[in-house]
């Protein structure tokens, strides 16, 4: 992008197709900050703009998944009679979709004029990502055309949602109405297999990309190594990886170390990442999660603790939330307790509600005086705003028999204004 804005600032004349052209390439980039600053240079200057000036703001709406910023393109596009566009509403409506506004996604839908098959495969794909399967399905059927795409949808919503035998339902109609799966159904499909532990529909899929000559891509091997481990099947697992992965591919290594993390050979999994390193493969913060998982449920605290250490200094990759959880989890499983509370308060950046909620759990386990004081310190201390880390709370003062102080802590709750979380409830 930095030699297209040089080009860009360097042009005698600009209109609005070069315009848009800058701002879908800072919006699919994800440099939103700078789409929105030219699209509001290009409003201030008018030169004119059509559909497709708003179809790029809205990819920022899409992909920031800013609830606000979509309410007001939509007034923008509103005002100066954009909506009949199918692509600039389409957009809009999995912009709602994205923010999790079903409502008013919906709502904006029946009102389209036009709906082609991209705007039917939003909503069904919004549906899904809210977990309402039942929407989802019953938009999905209604569709008066469907294409590789819209099917996909419905398999990946129903293997998300933990519907393994419903997405494998949806995929055997799809073979009979002859449309041809991609990667992104394969994968899905695979994952349904690992949701229900089926060995024999796994097979069965696999079978079926190699009678079909099918050569699959690293998305779906991976999925498939996962498969095979989840369903018992290791050593298969193995030779998925042995006579088809390409050694070049960190996605690859990083489904087969959590393969064996997932099947308990932590030693194994140590050798694998060792292997990778060896073969000059860069890993990854998914690598980490997955030989830090390994590590913690193998015991393997000192290799873990050495694994977390180099993944700053020696591969440059910043510690996340994720990490420090599974640190916590692997200190705590060899009985280091403190060490765990200690590495939290020394974090960069500070620990989100996962780390939180995780050390939590731990600290519910314990009884001591001086825990009792921790653990009401902590929410101050980290200044938390879920209320899951409270609800958490006052479960550890229940089994530490505090009655007085979980009323005292639901009083803190209350007076921070923080809602309970209806998933959490």
């Amino acid at each position: 992008m930095k030699q297209a804005r040089v080009v860009f600032d360097k042009m005698p004349e600009r209109d609005f197709v070069s315009w848009n052209t800058m701002i879908v390439g800072y919006a699919r980039n994800g440099v939103f900050h700078e789409a929105l600053k030219l699209y509001g240079e290009l409003r201030r200057l008018c030169i004119g703009y059509n559909g497709f000036s708003f179809a790029s703001l809205l990819i920022v709406c899409v992909k920031s998944k800013d609830f606000e910023l979509s309410r007001q393109v939509h007034g923008q596009v509103l005002v100066v009679g954009f909506f009949t566009n199918v692509v600039v509403s389409s957009s809009i409506v999995d912009a709602y979709a994205k923010c999790g506004k079903m409502k008013e996604a919906r709502r904006l839908f029946d009102e389209m004029s036009v709906r082609d098959i991209p705007a039917w495969t939003t909503l069904v794909s919004g549906y899904a990502a809210c977990g309402n399967m039942e929407s989802a399905a019953e938009v999905f059927y209604q569709m008066p055309q469907k294409n590789s795409y819209s099917w996909t949808s419905l398999i990946v919503g129903y293997a998300k949602n933990g519907m393994g035998h419903e997405a494998l339902g949806v995929f055997r109609k799809m073979i009979q109405h002859r449309v041809r799966p991609d990667k992104y159904t394969f994968h899905s499909c695979f994952l349904a297999c690992a949701i229900i532990a089926s060995l024999k529909h796994g097979k069965q899929l696999h079978s079926y990309l190699v009678q079909n000559n099918i050569r699959p891509n690293t998305v779906v091997l991976s999925a498939i190594i996962d498969m095979y481990s989840k369903c018992g099947s290791l050593e298969t697992a193995k030779k998925v990886f042995e006579l088809n992965g390409n050694k070049q591919d960190v996605v690859l290594w990083n489904s087969m170390i959590s393969a064996l993390a997932y099947c308990g050979y932590g030693t194994d999994a140590v050798m694998m990442l060792n292997d990778m390193l060896r073969s000059g493969m860069k890993p990854d913060r998914a690598t980490f999660v997955s030989i830090l998982n390994a590590c913690s449920h193998s015991g393997l605290v000192q290799e873990g603790l050495q694994f977390f250490m180099s993944m700053t200094s020696e591969h440059g990759v910043v510690p996340d939330q994720e990490h420090y959880a599974c640190l916590v989890n692997l200190l705590h499983r060899a009985g280091c307790f403190n060490k765990s509370a200690t590495e939290l308060q020394v974090m960069d950046p500070k620990p989100g509600e996962h780390v939180d909620n995780c050390l939590l759990g731990l600290w519910g386990k314990l009884e001591s005086t001086k825990l009792e004081r921790e653990v009401h310190r902590f929410p101050f201390r980290l200044q938390l705003q879920s209320s899951a880390a409270y609800l958490l709370l006052s479960s550890v003062y229940v089994a530490l028999v505090k009655r007085g102080t979980v009323e005292k802590m639901r009083q803190i709750m209350h007076e921070r204004y923080l809602r309970h979380d209806q998933a959490v409830t």
